[in-house]
């Protein structure tokens, strides 16, 4: 393996770990040694990739989300009722991921990378980081909210409910 394909596989072996131990543990149980031994990576190599335990974690759902809207951006038909169903059915793929986030109290870290991704920037005006602000947390809200309730309904299920609430 070259360089690059040894720090990925040492990035996926770290979050797997990880959230091979959340499954079981509480996130301020988890010790970096515990990750890194399950792993079978040494602490350099931790620490030469995250920050910290929730550095893991950021990282992987930004890339998960980065992922979602490649994906979306090759099949967008521009509508929000599109953006929002293939957002739900992005979810949904990843359910026990983010069922755990929601389990573990950390769900608070995908809105960080939602607002990373879709939030309001310093070069916006006003009007506009308002607007934009109002929109990702609302979503945020009822992501939130579907999964706090075991994301009972299906992608296509939520997507055809905002439909019928008005996001077209």
């Amino acid at each position: 393996m070259n360089n690059e394909e040894k720090n990925t596989y040492v990035k996926k072996q770290i979050t797997e770990a990880l959230l091979k131990l959340l499954e079981q543990h509480e996130f301020e149980e988890i010790s970096i040694s515990q990750v890194t031994a399950l792993a079978q990576v040494s602490r350099n190599s931790f620490y030469r990739n995250y920050e910290s335990r929730e550095d893991i974690l950021l990282k992987y759902i930004r890339r998960l989300f980065l992922d979602w809207d490649a994906e979306y951006k090759k099949q967008s038909q521009g509508s929000n009722a599109n953006l929002y169903g293939s957002l739900f059915q992005h979810l949904s793929d990843n359910k026990e991921f983010y069922l755990l986030l929601k389990k573990r109290n950390l769900f608070h870290l995908f809105l960080a990378v939602l607002l990373e991704q879709s939030g309001p920037r310093p070069e916006h005006d006003n009007t506009w980081a308002y607007i934009t602000a109002f929109i990702a947390h609302g979503t945020y809200g009822w992501i939130e909210e579907w999964v706090a309730r075991g994301m009972q309904e299906s992608g296509e299920e939520m997507a055809a409910f905002l439909a019928s609430h008005g996001m077209k």
